[in-house]
């Protein structure tokens, strides 16, 4: 399991110590990225990073990316060559596009990526988002689900998924991976 931080995030920060220690506890290995400069991201840097932690992807791997972590992963795994699957993709807070309430990160965010192509290389797909995001607009997060043909999950009032709002733990991200049918 690789499990994918944000904008201004930490392997230490929010629910990433928590969900590590569940999977671990359940004997899956999980490698949370640490991605470099997390308030000044460079694109070349990040995609590096997750890159190195996911290797050859194949139908046993499974990926949770966090908002900003979500575009980084999604752009690694549409640069891979052509022959890989990916067992699972389960995007927190994921968009595409520019943010709003982030204008700082609208170079980053310049270039979209073609999701459908690398959609159907993955089994499962999956987007959690809050019916409270004050970050991610719900329609970014409902547009690429429906670009990813992802199943929706909402979570009512867990706004950015940040544990300045609470979220420190993430049990239904935590049912979902440990599910006998995704293991």
């Amino acid at each position: 399991m690789i499990v994918v931080h944000g904008y201004g995030a930490s392997p230490e920060a929010h629910w990433f110590p928590w969900l590590a220690r569940v999977l671990r506890a359940a004997d899956i290995d999980v490698v949370v990225v640490r991605l470099p400069q997390p308030l000044a991201p460079e694109s070349s840097r990040w995609n590096a990073e997750v890159r190195d932690a996911l290797g050859a992807p194949t139908e046993t791997t499974w990926i949770v990316a966090h908002s900003l972590g979500a575009i980084t992963t999604l752009r690694v795994l549409a640069d891979l060559p052509t022959h890989w699957t990916l067992g699972g993709l389960v995007l927190v807070s994921g968009f595409t596009g520019r943010l709003a309430a982030l204008p700082d990160l609208d170079s980053y965010l310049k270039d979209d990526v073609a999701v459908e192509d690398i959609a159907t290389r993955i089994g499962e797909r999956v987007m959690i988002r809050s019916d409270s995001d004050d970050y991610v607009p719900i329609e970014a997060s409902d547009e690429l689900a429906a670009r990813l043909g992802a199943e929706t999950v909402i979570v009512p009032d867990a706004v950015h998924f940040l544990d300045e709002n609470g979220v420190t733990e993430f049990p239904q991200l935590a049912r979902l991976l440990l599910s006998p049918a995704n293991r």
